[in-house]
């Protein structure tokens, strides 16, 4: 009992709080493109994904990019899909910004958890499980926002 209190003192709930925001925000942009259930587990995944590679070593990360520069090939190929991403970006600037504020979010809770010492498994841990109940948190504020007064006026 003494631990849990004195993990959740050192917890930074104001970059927890940024994370919980945007990841709200993410549940009700979703919701309100009433996507199948397969989309938000698809989501979910992302998501899960997004916080592992960020709460990851930075050592293995980079040793991955340094894999795509070893060819010309690859070089290439990520040049290519660079460009394409770029134009997908300004396709779609909405989302892209939704992504950027998702993934600077995350990176404050994690630069946080460094300064407070703790382990990279806690902060995935903490910071997958604020993002997903988020998600739903927003998905469900949506719902009960939209949806109820139509039951109800019916």
């Amino acid at each position: 009992m003494v631990f849990l209190m004195v993990f959740l003192k050192r917890l930074p709930w104001l970059s927890l709080g940024l994370v919980f925001l945007a990841y709200s925000i993410l549940g009700w942009e979703l919701s309100h493109g009433k996507l199948s259930p397969i989309m938000w587990l698809l989501s979910a995944i992302a998501i899960l994904t997004m916080n592992i590679l960020l709460n990851s070593p930075w050592s293995i990360i980079a040793d991955s990019f340094d894999m795509l520069f070893k060819s010309d090939f690859r070089s290439f190929s990520v040049t290519v899909l660079g460009a394409f991403m770029f134009f997908a970006i300004l396709a779609w600037f909405r989302s892209f910004l939704i992504i950027m504020l998702m993934l600077s979010t995350i990176i404050l809770v994690r630069i946080d958890f460094q300064v407070e010492g703790l382990k990279e498994w806690q902060a995935f841990w903490v910071s997958a499980t604020v993002s997903l109940l988020s998600l739903g948190t927003g998905a469900l504020t949506y719902q009960a926002a939209y949806m109820i007064p139509l039951v109800i006026s019916n």
